[in-house]
């Protein structure tokens, strides 16, 4: 086989990376774990990772994928069919128009903007969870999820960082 063959081989390889660490980080979102009081307030794992992508390599992360990565969440999860989807798409979306100005800047101005879009999505995940079930539903789930996200994004984006920068790097 030639050396052609190999490239194109590890560079399609590359180029499907963020999308199955955005599934593995759904399954890893479901996973029970023997915590009492945990399930509700997993981070927001599959969120950080679209945040992520959309913000450092768009064109690895193109919306189907996000979109088929918030199906599988919310069937995986008991949510409703659409839900995650929705949100995600949102997150990608919003930090879209952001790159400009996360991208290339300190790691605080990554993290507030992951900070306050997260908060976005919560609320976005809650409302549509509460209309889905025609009742307000408790808000305080949501809210210790979303602090527990934000505190465990510097974790997840420096592993994030690292796979980036050892696997993604154009050759």
């Amino acid at each position: 086989m030639n050396v052609a063959f190999w490239q194109r081989i590890d560079q399609s390889a590359r180029s499907v990376t963020p999308f199955l660490i955005s599934l593995a980080l759904v399954l890893l979102s479901v996973v029970p774990l023997p915590l009492p009081g945990f399930a509700p307030v997993v981070p927001a794992l599959a969120a950080m990772s679209v945040y992520h992508w959309a913000i450092y390599r768009p064109n690895l992360l193109p919306l189907s994928a996000v979109f088929a990565i918030g199906v599988l969440h919310d069937l995986l999860s008991g949510a409703p069919v659409g839900l995650s989807a929705v949100v995600f798409l949102s997150v990608y979306g919003i930090a879209l128009t952001q790159r400009r100005f996360i991208a290339g800047k300190s790691f605080l101005i990554y993290w507030f903007g992951f900070a306050i879009i997260g908060f976005g999505a919560a609320i976005e995940g809650w409302l549509l969870a509460s209309l889905w079930h025609l009742t307000l539903l408790n808000f305080r789930a949501v809210w210790f999820q979303y602090l527990v996200s934000v505190g465990s994004f510097p974790l997840i984006a420096w592993i994030f960082m690292k796979w980036q920068q050892a696997l993604l790097i154009e050759r």
